[in-house]
């Protein structure tokens, strides 16, 4: 009896061991899987560990000259503001009728580095200065300034030609950036945790007690090291080496039924330019008179026409008003109508007064025989946007293109091209200039005029 209990007993012993055994090696194999795991993330975390150290290399090497900027910044503020350069500027611009757009941005740029960026008078500055700018002559002014209220948080569009090289956006700054952070963050919602990460999560609890390892915290940095030089990779990826496209055009989404939603005054100005003239006029005793000095030409394709720029010298007196004619550029078909008929094209001479006041000349080109001034212009064509051709050895006189006669039609207008800023006047000669069939045809831009605009309660004047 004593020898079969002694057997029972050694039986159920080496039963036990083998247990204890079979759950260990388990525990065991579970805990090698865990740390076989754990090492694989560590390594990784550790290569992009090295990544995050080359990346933070490289910025601590660009801080410097960062700095130095900021020191000069800084300095170039401090003796603004404890000097008189700004009233003194104030002072003598206040015995200006109007200020151009240069003059406004100048003096933005000057209260915001003496003020700071919220003081109002430098935002008014700013806007004023957009304003009285057309896109054709002041594209730079016009981009420093839509950057500069961007900058301080105001709601403008930057227009991607403004932006640097592989920059879709300008980063939002100032009391807007705060705003939208709190929109954001009171709209946000925390996302359901993925049913695989939480089981995961909760057995690296229980093994470690609750306490995330040093591999753990350096996975996650390396993580989102790896989001940033990803996101980094991105938009070197999408930069592109030509000039960004225009945010307006003349057809598709871009087209002039849609410039309002970028462009507020080409959808709610209501002297907006071109016009279909038609009788009854008004009859003016204005006085023309055209000074225009021959010279040579920079011929830009601006990606939506061809402007000719020439040397200062040539001028447009209005009633004895002297206006410096800046450039001139074609449209096709003519932008106005002549009882309801089109030009086959049209050429805007543009002038600019002392006082930033616009004046515009428009020449109606019909077919007919050559024009030789426009043969000069021309046989020398850019025909790829933002191509530019210097005519330095040409001797040409802008009054080629002018007829004979300079009996003239006059209304008040705006630019006929975004922003479409108003405060122009116009003056379209009623006698047209022949333009051959086949110089019409040679035009790179098959349509890029823009369609009349309703006339309102103004008047249409007449010599």
């Amino acid at each position: 009896m004593k020898r079969i209990i002694f057997e029972i007993l050694l039986i159920a012993a080496l039963a036990g061991a083998g247990t204890f055994a079979f759950v260990t090696y388990k525990k065991g194999s579970a805990s090698a899987s865990e740390l076989t795991a754990l090492s694989e993330q560590n390594e990784a975390a550790s290569k992009k560990l090295e990544e995050l150290g080359a990346e933070l290399e490289k910025l601590q090497k660009d801080m410097p000259p960062l700095q130095a900027k900021a020191l000069q910044l800084d300095a170039l503020r401090e003796s603004l503001a404890h000097g008189q350069t700004l009233g003194d500027v104030e002072a003598a611009y206040k015995k200006e009728k109007s200020l151009s757009p240069e003059r406004q941005a100048g003096l933005g740029a000057l209260r915001m580095l003496t003020r700071g960026g919220n003081d109002p008078a430098a935002i008014e500055a700013y806007k004023k200065a957009l304003d009285s700018a057309d896109w054709g002559s002041r594209r730079k002014l016009i981009c420093a300034a839509q950057k500069a209220l961007a900058s301080v948080g105001q709601e403008v569009k930057v227009l991607s030609e403004c932006l640097p090289e592989g920059v879709e956006a300008m980063p939002v700054n100032g009391p807007a950036k705060a705003e939208k952070k709190a929109e954001e963050t009171k709209d946000s919602k925390p996302a359901p945790e993925d049913k695989a990460a939480k089981d995961d999560k909760q057995t690296q609890d229980a093994s470690l007690k609750g306490e995330p390892t040093k591999g753990e915290l350096t996975k996650a940095k390396a993580s989102a090291a790896e989001e940033r030089l990803a996101a980094a990779a991105k938009t070197a990826a999408d930069a592109k080496p030509a000039k960004p496209e225009l945010q307006w055009s003349y057809e598709g989404e871009n087209g002039p039924e849609n410039w309002g939603k970028s462009f507020a005054m080409c959808g709610r100005g209501r002297l907006q330019a071109p016009l279909d003239i038609r009788a009854p006029y008004e009859k003016v005793r204005t006085n023309l008179m055209v000074d225009y000095k021959p010279g040579s030409l920079r011929l830009v394709n601006t990606g939506t026409t061809i402007e000719v720029h020439v040397p200062q010298g040539s001028r447009l007196r209005i009633d004895s008003m002297p206006y410096d004619l800046q450039y001139f550029h074609f449209h096709r078909p003519s932008e106005e109508l002549v009882d309801g008929r089109p030009s086959a094209m049209g050429v805007r001479f543009v002038h600019r007064n002392k006082e930033g006041k616009v004046a515009v000349l428009g020449v109606l080109l019909r077919e007919g025989n050559e024009n030789p001034g426009i043969k000069t212009l021309w046989d020398s064509l850019p025909r790829q946007k933002g191509a530019e051709v210097e005519l330095s050895s040409v001797n040409f006189n802008p009054a080629n293109l002018l007829p004979r006669e300079l009996d003239f039609w006059s209304y008040d207008g705006s630019l006929t091209t975004p922003p479409c800023n108003e405060g122009i006047k116009y003056f379209i000669f009623k006698s047209p200039v022949n333009i051959a069939r086949e110089q019409v045809a040679q035009f790179p831009f098959k349509r890029n005029a823009r369609p009349v605009q309703p006339q309102y309660d103004r008047t249409i004047q007449s010599s």
